[in-house]
C-alpha cells in the first residue's frame, strides 16, 4: 500500500547539506551518456563526457583535505582548459546547476551582463571589509552566511571565483571553486542556484544542526512513490531535453499523378 515518508524543507538552500550524490552522477551517465571508470578497489568515481572533453572526479576520502568534487574541461578550440571544485558539504542541487548547464545543448557558449545580476535580484549586496569599505568584486546573501569572490590575479589574467558559506566563530561550511576560464553561462548557473529560494528536501536525520540554527526548516510528509521517483523524473526531462530533434518532415498534399509520356 502506498504510504508517506516525512521529508525536511531546508531554506536557505547553501545551508541543506550535502544531499545525495546520484543527483549529479545519475543524469550524467544515464540522460548525458557520460561513461564510467569503475574500480571496485576504490570508492572514487569518474565520469567522463562523450567527447572525451569533460570528466567529472568525486574523491569521497574522508582524510583528504581537498575537494570531493572535481570538474574538469580540456582545451578545445577558443575555450582554454578549465577547472571547478566543490567540497563534501556542498549541496549536489548547486553542484547539478553547474553540470547540467554544462550538459545543455541549447546553452549559450557565453554570457553577457553582470554576472552578480542574479543574487542582487535576490537581496545579495556588495562585500563590506573590516573597515567598513565595500569590495565591488564581492556579493554576500542578506543574511551573512553566504559569500562569492572575485579574486582578480596579478599579469592580466583572468579572474577566478570563491563560493562559500560559513558561520562566525566555527569552520567554514563548504567552499567552491572556479578558475578563471569557466565558461561565463557556468558561473551565472551556480549563482543562480545559490540565489534560488526554493527550499531543499531532506531526510530529517540528515539536516546538518546548523540548518536548524541558522536557516529555516519545515516538516512534511510526501508520498513514498514521489520521493522515489523524484530521480527518475529528473533522469527523463534531461534525457528528453538532450535528445536530438526529428528532422522536419513536409507537409503533405494532395496527390498529384505524374504525367503519362505520349507515345
Amino acid at each position: 500500500m502506498p504510504h508517506d515518508v516525512d521529508i525536511t524543507l531546508v531554506a536557505p538552500r547553501y545551508l541543506a547539506g550535502p544531499g545525495d550524490p546520484t543527483w549529479v552522477t545519475v543524469p550524467l551517465h544515464r540522460a548525458c551518456r557520460w561513461s564510467t571508470a569503475e574500480d571496485p578497489l576504490v570508492p572514487r568515481v569518474i565520469l567522463t563526457s562523450p567527447d572525451q572533453l569533460a570528466q567529472l572526479r568525486i574523491d569521497p576520502d574522508p582524510d583528504l583535505d581537498e575537494p570531493w568534487w572535481t570538474l574538469r574541461h580540456a582545451h578545445h578550440g577558443d575555450q582554454r582548459a578549465w577547472s571547478v571544485t566543490f567540497e563534501a558539504p556542498t549541496p549536489v542541487e548547486i553542484i547539478a546547476a553547474v553540470t547540467d548547464a554544462l550538459t545543455d545543448p541549447a546553452a549559450p557558449p557565453t554570457a553577457s551582463g553582470d554576472p552578480y545580476e542574479t543574487l542582487r535580484a535576490a537581496g545579495w549586496h556588495a562585500l563590506r571589509h573590516h573597515d567598513g569599505r565595500t569590495s565591488p568584486e564581492g556579493m554576500t546573501s542578506p543574511d551573512g552566511l553566504a559569500r562569492v569572490d572575485r579574486l582578480v590575479h596579478e599579469g592580466g589574467r583572468s579572474a577566478s571565483w570563491v563560493v562559500e558559506t560559513s558561520v562566525p566563530h566555527l569552520p567554514t561550511l563548504w567552499r567552491a571553486y572556479l578558475d578563471g576560464n569557466t565558461p561565463p553561462h557556468l558561473v551565472a548557473a551556480l549563482f543562480e542556484a545559490l540565489a534560488d529560494e526554493t527550499p531543499l528536501v531532506r531526510e530529517p536525520h540528515r539536516v546538518p544542526q546548523l540548518a536548524a540554527t541558522h536557516g529555516r526548516t519545515s516538516s512534511g510528509r510526501v508520498s513514498a512513490e514521489t520521493l522515489a521517483f523524484a530521480l527518475e523524473h529528473r533522469v527523463a526531462a534531461l534525457a528528453q531535453r538532450n535528445a536530438p530533434t526529428p528532422p522536419a518532415t513536409p507537409p503533405s498534399g494532395p496527390h498529384v499523378p505524374k504525367p503519362r509520356r505520349a507515345r
